[in-house]
């Protein structure tokens, strides 16, 4: 496993996930002001840092993401894993979150939605990124949505 390397934002520290092709990712989205690795697969992507549950540092990530109106929804789904992902947990405790989506940097709040709400979004989520529906059956585990509310 690739060692995780770090950057800054705001002042503060920023940790980079130890998967390789995410911390890659990553790099060149933020150093590119968000001009490049603004997808995958055809899919547009965001950086989203999050406070760590335990340690309080800030984690970047790399996700896909689609639009609700003025929010942003983004998919827990791990590839349809039993677990959820180390972001959502750590969203789940800290829901106040930066973004980076494309050139514009800015604070939202996270919210996973109702499962009314995840039923009238997930047709969306999944034209935008078709491997869902088999993360979702591959799994028990309901995958959550979660909406992305700039403050």
């Amino acid at each position: 496993m690739a060692r995780s390397e770090n950057t800054s934002t705001e002042s503060e520290e920023v940790r980079l996930s130890p998967t390789e092709w995410v911390r890659e990712q990553a790099v060149r989205y933020e150093e590119s002001g968000g001009t490049e690795g603004t997808s995958m697969n055809g899919s547009p992507c965001l950086l989203l840092d999050h406070r760590g549950r335990s340690s309080g540092a800030w984690h970047r990530t790399v996700l896909i993401y689609g639009r609700d109106g003025d929010d942003y929804l983004i998919v827990a789904s791990k590839g349809g894993a039993d677990e959820h992902p180390q972001w959502y947990r750590n969203i789940q405790e800290h829901p106040d979150v930066r973004l980076r989506v494309l050139t514009e940097r800015f604070h939202a709040r996270a919210e996973t939605l109702s499962p009314q709400e995840k039923a009238r979004v997930w047709p969306h989520m999944v034209s935008i990124y078709g491997p869902y529906d088999e993360y979702q059956r591959k799994t028990e585990r309901d995958i959550p949505v979660v909406r992305l509310h700039r403050l």
